[in-house]
């Protein structure tokens, strides 16, 4: 058994006179070998960071050195050779969906992180095996991409580390920190296709059979101004499911965007013809907030006729007498208003009728 452990020892201890295993942060032992039976504690830690952009996750898992006094760029980490990108085994980062890095096209999946130091240039490497012991088995020829990118002097990190900056909704800049250096490279993502492309599966799923996941769908396309035909048509499925005045309205907005504005008015004389009070006052009051006074004032008698004893047909009255000037009038209806309301209501009614008492016109 003696003879055994002593050549395990050899082993190890020859693998680190090769350049195999690394010595100080990298080494388990002081004597520069690696356990090979025992889940241990590491000298240098495993981390993971992950950042979402949009809905899609970026993750690193990696180890993590200490700087430990030594000089690490050009002599712990040579210049001109391809390193780890961390310790111990790969360092791997892992993209859910396609990505743009450095604005050059990687596929989704899990690559081995590797980088060639440099004084003025980083070469950053995405190999396709991401399953080996740091970067000794390195193989060019499985390369995914490379691009090139330029250090910078930063703050001090004693432990080398990744971090995700200048965040957007399509992008984000990940950075290697270590001692007194930042290595930052861009990721890119096409966040309209990714979530295009979710939508899609999620209405083969549970929110396909509803009125509500169809109009939900067209409606961000909408947002996005982005995949109108489809959106059109996804809109006409959530009709044909349950014609309501939200998917009317929502399809309005759509043949607007599209430019077809006579259809557009048609659309939305039937969404109007779908609402209820509620539904009506809403709109009008979003109106009415946008700066479109004309039109809000316009829909509020509507309201009234959809429902003359709801609340808010009271709260609409009220607005118009206040726009008139007709006070006593307006208070009158707000009164009326509180008195059916439900009760969280109540205290926003109760300041409007107050500002009316005072004369204070409630749609300023």
């Amino acid at each position: 058994m003696r003879s055994v452990w002593k050549c395990v020892l050899g082993l190890c201890a020859g693998l680190a006179g090769l350049g195999f295993l690394a010595a100080g942060a990298e080494a388990q032992f002081k004597n520069g070998s690696q356990p090979t039976e025992l889940n241990i504690p590491r000298v240098s830690q495993g981390g993971s960071v992950t950042q979402r952009i949009g809905l899609m996750d970026i993750t690193i898992h990696y180890h993590r050195p200490a700087v430990g006094g030594r000089e690490i760029w050009g002599k712990t980490v040579p210049y001109g050779k391809v390193w780890r990108a961390g310790a111990n085994e790969n360092t791997t980062i892992t993209f859910a969906d396609d990505v743009t890095v450095e604005g050059k096209p990687l596929a989704a999946g899990t690559y081995g992180l590797h980088m060639i130091p440099d004084k003025e240039q980083w070469t950053i490497i995405f190999s396709k095996n991401a399953t080996s012991w740091g970067s000794f088995s390195y193989d060019e020829k499985e390369d995914a991409l490379r691009v090139t990118v330029k250090p910078h002097p930063a703050e001090m990190f004693e432990q080398l580390a990744y971090t995700f900056e200048d965040v957007k909704p399509d992008s984000a800049v990940t950075t290697l920190r270590w001692e007194k250096l930042a290595v930052p490279f861009q990721i890119g993502v096409d966040v309209k296709a990714v979530v295009l492309r979710s939508i899609k599966n999620e209405l083969r799923n549970v929110g396909g059979f509803t009125w509500a996941g169809y109009d939900e769908a067209a409606q961000w396309c909408l947002d996005n101004n982005y995949n109108l035909e489809e959106a059109l048509k996804w809109e006409e499925t959530s009709i044909q499911g349950e014609p309501r005045f939200e998917n009317w309205e929502t399809k309005s907005r759509i043949l607007s965007a599209m430019g077809k504005k006579d259809d557009a008015d048609k659309a939305l004389a039937t969404a109007f013809e779908k609402a209820n009070a509620l539904q009506l006052y809403v709109y009008a009051r979003g109106l009415q907030r946008q700066g479109n006074t004309k039109r809000a004032f316009e829909l509020y008698p509507q309201v009234v006729k959809k429902d003359p004893n709801h609340w808010l047909s009271h709260v609409a009255l009220s607005r118009i007498d206040s726009n008139k000037g007709d006070f006593p009038a307006a208070a009158k209806e707000m009164t009326q208003a509180i008195g059916a309301a439900p009760d969280p209501n109540k205290p926003q009614l109760e300041g409007l009728l107050k500002r009316l008492e005072a004369k204070d016109d409630i749609n300023k």
